[in-house]
């Protein structure tokens, strides 16, 4: 499709909404929000205007420039936060970490309440409490709530299976009421859920009294052992309670946030992304009290603001946690903070502040997460370089040994079987260096018989490009270049395909040495040596590696299928359903062979014919 740029800027409408960059292989690079599409999209183009090196790049690539309308400006803000976590386009500064963090879910809409791990907060009826950095923390704090308040783990749906069935081994431990038998009745059930509730919000020292209570009377009767239960009780709560660090008094929910940067001096070249690394720390204070903290690792150019950094943190963040806190405090202002403070309000679902503490207690913990976010920052800067270049670096050795434009992208095949059976064929894919296995591919060889492994690399290429062509869109993104797994047998089978289908990619064979080890690229009918110690050659070994792992492990799942096979699937007229009746009927295959016609009809959903076929496949020279 013919783009002219100049022309389509005239057509920018005086509104708010997103623009959305495209390159010359139609992927989105770039993402954003504007309060005038029109005078911010012009912006780009226009000759003079001061841009950065990162954004000069960028616009050499862009091919053509969509948008999308919206309302407000707020509207635009959170368009923009979704199309950025669906593509993540080149250009943004992007959030490395996704991660879900667990929380306790406690089953208050049941009549008998659990108490059990959730990884994303749902509007169920259920109380929710966290989200919690730590998994392992969680578990154990639902154990020990499960033993204290004697809450059970089953799922069973009381009170209809009240009655049903025998206590669970955790009623004998004593570590369930058992209300599946009516031992506990539904309001001492609930009074103790409250407490667990109570607990939960940090209330604790009612419990540790209770608790140290009934353990000095235990003790005194001589029931040593309860006692003994009752003294683990109270050190776990201590100790649990130890782990939560007093932060105010008030009691509110907040995240406290900073951010370390790398100095601008450090970011890398452009054709490694401009990637300047930086930390963001968040403390998550619940109820007062400081449950965990967590660090997460951002990209950014060399020229951008740390202010704008943590205003697209918290745009792509909590874009995804369900657990919206009242408020966030930060070391400095950031832009469009109204607007993110109506964003944050219109999740929750009730007023979220923004605020820059200046003094005090509150000033004092932004500096501790700064702190801490400066130590994550110089203890990870060796290991994110080696990161790079590991990654992106390997991928320019690779673009730069094949004297190609580029490279980020690759696709690599492979064809496994055994002597010609069950002959499969793998597609994987490698981006910027890393394996993006949601667009793997796996190809039942069809077309060809027997062992031919050219021929079965010419159909699945065929198949995979074929498809592209149609327009499949799970087959629409094309490579850089194909790394084949061989030399110039493979490598000229691809080129034939390629050639015939109309596409113009440039096909590198990985030539193994006499150990079946990667020792050049084949290239343009010559094979290219490349250092076994370059970050490059680790690249290809690791291609060659998982695009082996895959067809292996594909061809030994149909191997596993074709094994289970049995001899009923063979004769016509008999599916799982008449299969699994006759082995029901009759146990063992020799027992359906020496079956009658007559016999046979006794099993289930078999009818005449079918009997006949069954009969006639056992006795070819024999007639009932």
């Amino acid at each position: 499709m013919d783009f002219n740029i100049d022309e389509e800027l005239k057509k920018l409408p005086a509104k708010p909404g997103v623009y959305i960059m495209h390159d010359r292989h139609d992927t989105i690079i770039y993402v954003g929000k504007a309060v005038v599409l029109k005078n911010r999209v012009r912006q780009y183009f226009q000759k003079g205007y001061k841009r950065s090196p990162k954004i000069e790049h960028m616009v050499s690539q862009i091919e053509r420039f969509e948008y999308i309308v919206t309302d407000s400006e707020l509207e635009a803000l959170v368009l923009e936060s979704n199309l950025i976590k669906e593509h993540r386009p080149k250009y943004n500064t992007m959030l490395k970490d996704d991660k879900a963090y667990p929380y306790i879910r406690v089953t208050v809409q049941e009549d008998f309440p659990r108490v059990m791990v959730a990884r994303s907060r749902k509007k169920d009826g259920a109380r929710y409490f966290g989200p919690y950095t730590n998994a392992t923390a969680v578990r154990d704090i639902i154990e020990l709530l499960r033993k204290l308040y004697s809450i059970r783990s089953c799922s069973r749906v009381l009170p209809r299976d009240i009655g049903k069935d025998r206590p669970c081994l955790y009623h004998h431990i004593g570590q369930c009421g058992a209300p599946c038998q009516g031992y506990i009745s539904k309001e001492q059930y609930r009074e103790n859920v409250q407490k667990l509730i109570s607990f939960l919000k940090g209330r604790v020292e009612d419990e540790i009294a209770e608790l140290t209570e009934k353990m000095m009377k235990a003790s005194e009767d001589m029931r040593f052992e309860e006692a003994a239960r009752y003294r683990d009780l109270i050190e776990s709560i201590k100790e649990l309670r130890e782990k939560q660090k007093i932060t105010g008094t008030d009691g509110d929910d907040r995240d406290i946030i900073a951010i370390a940067m790398d100095h601008p001096s450090a970011a890398s070249d452009p054709e490694l992304g401009f990637v300047r690394n930086a930390v963001i720390q968040v403390f998550f204070v619940r109820g007062g009290k400081l449950i965990g903290r967590e660090h997460f690792f951002l990209t950014a150019d060399d020229t951008d603001d740390p202010r704008e950094v943590v205003r697209a943190f918290i745009s792509q963040y909590y874009a995804s946690t369900p657990m919206i806190p009242k408020e966030l405090m930060l070391e400095t202002d950031i832009p469009d903070r109204e607007l993110l403070e109506q964003w944050l309000t219109s999740r929750r679902g009730s007023k979220v502040t923004i605020r820059i503490p200046q003094k005090g207690l509150k000033e004092k913990l932004v500096e501790m997460a700064r702190e801490n976010a400066d130590i994550v920052l110089n203890r990870d800067r060796e290991r994110l370089r080696r990161e790079e270049m590991r990654t992106l670096g390997a991928v320019r050795e690779i673009r730069d040994l094949l004297g190609i434009p580029c490279a980020d992208r690759m696709e690599s095949y492979d064809i496994s079987n055994i002597s010609g059976a069950d002959s499969v064929g793998s597609m994987i894919v490698y981006e910027k260096g890393k394996p993006k296995r949601s667009d793997y591919r796996k190809f039942r060889i069809k077309w060809v018989e027997g062992p031919n492994d050219y021929a079965s690399m010419e159909e699945v290429l065929t198949r995979r490009y074929t498809r592209a062509k149609e327009g499949d869109p799970s087959f629409a993104r094309l490579p850089d270049v194909i790394l084949m797994d061989g030399g110039k047998g493979q490598v000229h089978a691809a080129e034939h395909v390629l050639h015939e289908l109309g596409f113009n990619i440039p096909v590198a064979g990985m030539v193994k040495d006499d150990f079946h080890r990667t020792r050049g690229l084949y290239f343009h009918d010559r094979e290219l040596p490349i250092k076994r110690d370059s970050e490059g050659f680790k690249l290809l070994t690791r291609v060659q590696d998982e695009v082996h792992r895959f067809a292996i492990e594909y061809h030994r799942l149909l191997r596993s299928k074709g094994q289970v096979h049995s001899v009923l699937d063979d004769i016509e007229g008999i599916g799982p359903a008449r299969r699994k009746a006759l082995l029901r009927t009759f146990k063992t295959t020799e027992a359906i062979r020496d079956a009658s016609v007559e016999e046979l009809l006794h099993a289930p959903s078999m009818n005449e014919a079918a009997a006949e076929n069954v009969y006639r496949f056992f006795h070819p020279d024999r007639r009932e």
